[in-house]
């Protein structure tokens, strides 16, 4: 695997230990701006709105440039909006850095998922990009409950400060390991991506990440209430069963890239069935503290091992459209992230409890289920096409 794939992967890395590390940084966040909980909580939701509505029109604006240049670029974004962040102490001006941030974020992926998929060989395309969203999983592992630490030993802005480090490394490791002229080949231009973009089977596709996402986050942003509310864990438990389903999810996406590619319907089929079981067992049994400690690491390993084969599905349904697709995959993500959570939401607001938000995903993850049959069959019934990239032998035969 080149080298250049896993120094994406440290990109992602920071981007995505800032994403989420909020999740502990509220409380200081709040305090030291002088503003409610609930206004500090606005900033994550701010960050998911970037994320979803910034990477088509900054990939649309870069496709012309060498792909090193628009990296560096979104990553220079990105780290000076942590500086300001990490500097300022007006909420306005912190919200605002966040959604730069996000926006810089999600144009970052759309580069970075077009350029990793460059540097490999078809049969590995699916091991790369685990390899490339493997940075969130690290983030789940090690960059938030850093982040955390930090927060507590020397302050809020101090995880500001690490990530726009990272993504400071990062930029100079790019610049060492990704030539200039190693995407100067023919690529296609706006209108051959929009062109490419016009294919039904890839929105079915997209709207498979979106449920499947949206099934797993909505268990995962109220796990902390669940564990504590319905289990009957302490607090103290909390951080741990978050490196929990980090570890689970890093030991997922690696063994899912390396099936993707081979067996992609198989292990959206599998994965997606083992993880509506999971959100139906948290629903029955999450007051059971062994039975809900495992599913945590359940979670995490299910809903992370079948992103390589979603990621890939999407890519090898717009091969004419690397860069748009790239964007498009990042806006369907961070919409299931959005939307998911905000469903778990309303159904405790309705009164339903918080075992609630396991039986909403657990419908999204049977919504997301049937996506996968509707592209099966469309994919067994329809002639090959333009814009599809061969798929291999045992995912016809799926």
């Amino acid at each position: 695997m080149p080298l250049a794939v896993y120094i994406l992967g440290l990109a992602i890395f920071a981007q995505g230990t800032s994403e989420f590390m909020l999740s502990g940084l509220l409380d200081p966040i709040a305090a030291d701006l002088g503003v409610s909980i609930p206004d500090a909580g606005l900033l994550t939701s701010a960050y998911a709105i970037g994320m979803v509505v910034g990477g088509l029109p900054l990939a649309v604006l870069t496709l012309s440039w060498p792909r090193r240049r628009a990296l560096q670029a979104f990553l220079a974004v990105f780290a000076v909006a942590h500086v300001a962040g990490a500097v300022t102490s007006d909420y306005g001006v912190l919200l605002t850095s966040r959604v730069i941030s996000a926006v810089a974020n999600a144009g970052f992926w759309a580069v970075a998922a077009a350029t990793a998929l460059s540097l490999v060989p078809p049969h590995v395309k699916g091991r790369a990009m685990s390899i490339v969203v493997g940075g969130i999983t690290l983030a789940c592992v090690a960059g938030v409950p850093g982040g955390a630490v930090l927060g507590q030993h020397w302050g809020w802005r101090s995880a500001f400060w690490a990530v726009a480090l990272v993504s400071a490394l990062a930029m100079i490791c790019i610049q060492a390991i990704i030539p200039a002229g190693r995407d100067t080949g023919a690529r296609p231009g706006v209108r051959q991506e929009v062109r490419a973009m016009l294919h039904p089977p890839l929105w079915n596709a997209y709207a498979t990440i979106a449920l499947a996402e949206g099934a797993m986050f909505c268990v995962f942003t109220y796990l902390g209430v669940l564990l504590t509310r319905v289990t009957g864990l302490s607090e103290g438990w909390v951080p741990a069963m978050l490196v929990l389903f980090g570890v689970g999810s890093m030991i997922g996406i690696t063994l899912g890239g390396r099936v993707a590619d081979a067996y992609p319907f198989q292990l959206l089929f599998g994965g997606l069935i083992g993880l509506v079981g999971a959100c139906v067992a948290f629903g029955l049994f999450a007051g059971s503290a062994p039975v809900a400690i495992g599913l945590v690491f359940l979670l995490g390993l299910l809903g992370f091992g079948i992103n390589p084969a979603l990621s890939a599905r999407g890519f090898s349904l717009a091969a004419g459209a690397p860069v748009l697709a790239g964007a498009t995959v990042t806006a369907a993500f961070n919409i299931g992230n959005t939307v998911g959570p905000w469903l778990g939401g309303v159904t405790i607001d309705a009164g339903l409890g918080y075992r609630s938000v396991a039986w909403v995903g657990a419908a999204l993850g049977v919504a997301a289920l049937g996506t996968v049959v509707v592209a099966v069959v469309l994919h067994r019934r329809a002639a090959p096409s333009p814009n599809d990239a061969p798929l291999p032998e045992a995912a016809v035969t799926s």
